[in-house]
Order: structure tokens, then C-alpha cells, then sequence
């Protein structure tokens, strides 16, 4: 797709469709109104017929009159105040998704009603960046992964579910038009390249993680893994079961030793071994990658288990993440450690009870072998340590608790010193993803005794959220995070913005906290 920054008005540019941003109950002056006037008067009816109300993410078509666009996509931002990085990364979403089955070949935005919102600090080519980067975003159709987008909902044979699941493949721009009056055109330009790279990055990590199990095991996902490194000229080790039992990865092999596909811990690198970056960090990013998760012996119920091939969207998002930061920032020092696994019932898997000897020589009594994703983090995080890293911080789709807790639109965090913590959270907000910290209480640290262990990995319903990040602490001797995507890494229902399945979410807080030490030049 190209992109083309233009500093004409909005009403003097050419383009399949314009997208015009619209605040919640507009009024119809300054530019506005002349788009409105040039339009014959569309946008005013439709606002009195209640079809335009700028609520936010709603969509409107309408016929362009006399302006040289085909057609004017109205989308909704809601309240100027309000807006920040998320909403206008989903406006410009919502804007592609709507023209979902449609012959579109070139896509225009007025920027400005974004870029002059108040609670939006960045101007025009800030918004660039979110818009390019909604737009790729919002392109994405997992469908097209395994050939089902031939079969459109939209057919005639296909009954309609009555919601944004109905609706076609976004299209294929050949062109992405940034209108952005009397700005700086290269630096609109280059927000736009840097949102279009963001937006790939996270498109990457979502087919990942929706790709069946049946296709992607640990081997594959390592295999992966190892085509990005050689296409951003990154290292990669790839640790495979016999070399880990070596090692000492006792609860890494807990869990991959059940399965017929073999654990694969990939280990990624940019910069030099123990290279520290502008902030003397050497930050690795750690990702839980189980490629299908029964729950082993403590094997879950049936009801959505198929779902538990999305349980390695952490380890796909560090993958993609430090792609990411390679293309925008090449040489930038980080480590991306992501454990691959299946958790699989069978004659070699761990038991209810079994005693196993974690990486940093900490013992631990695995009482439930579905509380599996902190052991292969534990390993992996320890890992981290020894090939040099300074600051860690994790994802994974850890717990149930969070999404009960938190729903699918914010992400549970937490981090240790608080500090650190909270320069992930301003990497969240640069990123335009939503946080919530979560607290370590050491009182619950006695709930996780053992009989015959340091610790065991699953104890009481009871707080189960806070001990999950209690047990990961175990293994962190140095600035560490966990956000826990349980409940925001993928999507049951279709949105304006975003189909069913993987978010992408975290992918751009990485790719942020990660650039935060990037050298200039």
C-alpha cells in the first residue's frame, strides 16, 4: 500500500473514499460545513434523519455530491476530549472494516478532526501514525488464513448473525491518502510509515496465534521464529528438549515432556550478547507460548477448548514484537525468549504432585498441571537473566481471573520495582493500550506453601490473579512486568474495529518500551 500525504482541504482531493472523522452531535461549521455544502446538503440530512451522530466508531456511506471522492465514509469519534491514542487507532479501524466487501483502491482521511482533538497531544502527524496504523489493522481478516474468506458472509447462501461478524473482507488498498492542511509533510509522512510498520507487526502476531495447533506446534512455531531472524538479521538459539534437560529447565520440561511435539525454547537477539541500550538496559521480552493447552492431567472441560490454541499469543507477540522494533530501529539491544510448548495428557506428562526443580534451582510442587503457563515463564525468564538481561517484562495468557476481573479491554499488569513498572505503563500509553495494576500482596505468599517444595504453582481460588504474579516474581532478580492477556488477547465477538480472534494487544507496548532505549541516528 502507498502511502501519500496531502495538504490541500479536504473537499479538493480525488480518492475512492474520503473519511471524514465527525465529533459526537457535530456542528456544521468552518470545514465541516463546506464539505457538508459541497456534498448537496447530505451530511445535514443525515443528521437530522439520525443516521450521522458522531457516537463513537459508528459509520455512515454517503453520496459525495460535487466533491471529487466517490463516496464519504462519516465515522463517529465521539466526545474531542476523550480521545487518545486507542480511539483513534480504532476510528481509522472501524473506517476500513466498514468498507468490507467493497471494490476500494484508494482510501483518504482528514486528519485534522483527530489531529486538533484535545485529548489527543501530538497534532497531524501523530494522528497519521494511529490512522496508517488502524487502517492496517483493521484490514486484517483471519479468515483469509486458511482460505475461508472465499465463503463470505455476505453470500446469499450464508445467514447473517446480525452483528460485525457479518461483515466482508476489508479491502485491499493500493493507496492510503493522509489530508493534513498546512502540516509538516514529511513528518505526517513518517508518522504514517512508522503506523504502517506498527500495524504489520501486530497483524504478524495475529495470524500467528490464530493459526490452528494442528498446524503450528512448538517446531513450527520455532521454524517461524527463525525465517524472521534471517529476514531482520537478527540471532536466534532455538533450545530443544535434550539440551534444556541439561540445563536444568526442570519446569519447562514439566510441562513440553507430554506432548509428541517436542518443547522448543526459541530465543531471539538484537544488538550484541549483553549489549545495554541508550537507557543501559538489556530488556527481554518473554512470551508464553503454549501451542494447544488440554490442561495435561488436570485436563480442562470441552467447552471451548479449541479455543486453547490462542494460549501461545504472548510467545507470538514477543516474536513479532522484536521484528518490530528491528525494522524501526535496526541494532536496538533486545532479547526475546519465547518457550514453546503443547500441555498434553499422555504416558511422559507431569502428574498432580510431582516435584520438579525449576531453572534458578527453586523446587516446586506442580499440584495442578493446567496452572502451566507460569513454569514455562519461570524457566524462561530465568533464562533471560543469564544471557544478560537487565529488565524483564512478560506476556501471557495466564488466567481466567483476569478476564473476570478486567473484561477484554484492559489488560492486567503487574511489575516490581515501581518504577519500572511504571515506564511499561507509560510505553502502554504511547502505544494506546489500556493497563490496570494489579497489586503483589506478600501476605498471599504463605498460600502457596508446600509440603515437600519451596512453593507450589496453584493453590486457592482465592486471589488466584495476585499469586499467579506472585509466582512469576519467584523468578526475577531484576526489574520485572507481567501483563496478563487472559482476557484481551482475542476476541469472541466481532467488533467495528477488530474481527473475532487474536488482539495483537501488548504488541505495540513492547515495541514502544523497547524503542524507549533506541539510540538516535
Amino acid at each position: 500500500m502507498q502511502l501519500r500525504v496531502v495538504t490541500d482541504q479536504p473537499w479538493d482531493v480525488r480518492a475512492d473514499v474520503l473519511v471524514i472523522p465527525v465529533a459526537a452531535d457535530p456542528s456544521f461549521e468552518g470545514p465541516l460545513d463546506e464539505l457538508d455544502r459541497r456534498a448537496g446538503g447530505e451530511l445535514r440530512a443525515l443528521a437530522a434523519f439520525k443516521e450521522l451522530s458522531g457516537k463513537r466508531f459508528s459509520t455512515s456511506l454517503a453520496h459525495a455530491g460535487e466533491l471529487p471522492a466517490d463516496r464519504l465514509l462519516v465515522v463517529g469519534i465521539g466526545d474531542p476530549a476523550k480521545i487518545d491514542r486507542e480511539v483513534a487507532v480504532r476510528v481509522a479501524a472501524s473506517a476500513e472494516r466498514r468498507l468490507g466487501g467493497r471494490t476500494v483502491r484508494s482510501m483518504a482521511v482528514w486528519l485534522a478532526p483527530l489531529a486538533d482533538a484535545e485529548g489527543l497531544d501530538g497534532g497531524a502527524d501523530l494522528a497519521a501514525e494511529m490512522v496508517a496504523r488502524g487502517v492496517i489493522e483493521g484490514s486484517y481478516d483471519p479468515r483469509s488464513i486458511y482460505g475461508g474468506a472465499r465463503r463470505l458472509p455476505d453470500s446469499a447462501a450464508a445467514p447473517l448473525r446480525g452483528d460485525w461478524g457479518d461483515i466482508a473482507a476489508p479491502p485491499r488498498l493500493d493507496e492510503l491518502i493522509l489530508i493534513a492542511p498546512g502540516a509538516d509533510a514529511s513528518a505526517v509522512l513518517a508518522g504514517a510509515e512508522r503506523g504502517v510498520i506498527m500495524g504489520e507487526g501486530a497483524n504478524t502476531a495475529r495470524t500467528l496465534s490464530n493459526r490452528a495447533a494442528n498446524d503450528v506446534s512448538p517446531l513450527v512455531l520455532a521454524e517461524e521464529a527463525r525465517t524472521i531472524a534471517e529476514r531482520n538479521g537478527l540471532s536466534i538459539d532455538v533450545i530443544g528438549p535434550e539440551r534444556a534437560t541439561e540445563l536444568g529447565m526442570g519446569m519447562f520440561m514439566a510441562v513440553g515432556r507430554g506432548s509428541d511435539n517436542p518443547p522448543q525454547m526459541i530465543v531471539m537477539r538484537s544488538g550484541g550478547e549483553g549489549e545495554r541500550d541508550a537507557l543501559d538496559r538489556h530488556l527481554a521480552i518473554i512470551g508464553k507460548g503454549v501451542c494447544f493447552d488440554s490442561g495435561g492431567i488436570s485436563i480442562k472441560p470441552s467447552d471451548r477448548m479449541e479455543e486453547m490454541k490462542m494460549d501461545k499469543t504472548g510467545a507470538c507477540t514477543v516474536i513479532a514484537a522484536i521484528e518490530t522494533v528491528a525494522r524501526l530501529a535496526p541494532g536496538t539491544p533486545l532479547l526475546a525468549v519465547a518457550p514453546a510448548v503443547e500441555n498434553m495428557p499422555g504416558p511422559h506428562s507431569t502428574r498432580p504432585g510431582d516435584i520438579v526443580t525449576a531453572l534458578n534451582g527453586k523446587t516446586v510442587d506442580i499440584t495442578n498441571t493446567d496452572a502451566e503457563g507460569r513454569l514455562i515463564l519461570g524457566d524462561a525468564m530465568t533464562w533471560a537473566e543469564r544471557q544478560g538481561a537487565t529488565h524483564l517484562i512478560d506476556v501471557a495468557t495466564l488466567t481466567g481471573a483476569v478476564s473476570r476481573a478486567l473484561g477484554h479491554l484492559v489488560t492486567g499488569a503487574f511489575g516490581t520495582p515501581q518504577d519500572w513498572y511504571d515506564q511499561v505503563a507509560a510505553a502502554g500509553a504511547r502505544a494506546g493500550e489500556r493497563y490496570w495494576q494489579l497489586p503483589l500482596v506478600d501476605e498471599y505468599v504463605a498460600d502457596m506453601d508446600s509440603w515437600y517444595a519451596d512453593f507450589q504453582n496453584s493453590s486457592s481460588a482465592e486471589g488466584s490473579l495476585v499469586k499467579s504474579g506472585l509466582f512469576l516474581r519467584e523468578f526475577a532478580t531484576v526489574p520485572w512486568a507481567h501483563l496478563d492477556i487472559g482476557g484481551t488477547g482475542y476476541f469472541r465477538k466481532a467488533t467495528s474495529y477488530a474481527p473475532r480472534g487474536a488482539t495483537g494487544v501488548t504488541h505495540a507496548t513492547l515495541v514502544e518500551l523497547a524503542l524507549a532505549g533506541a539510540r538516535a541516528g
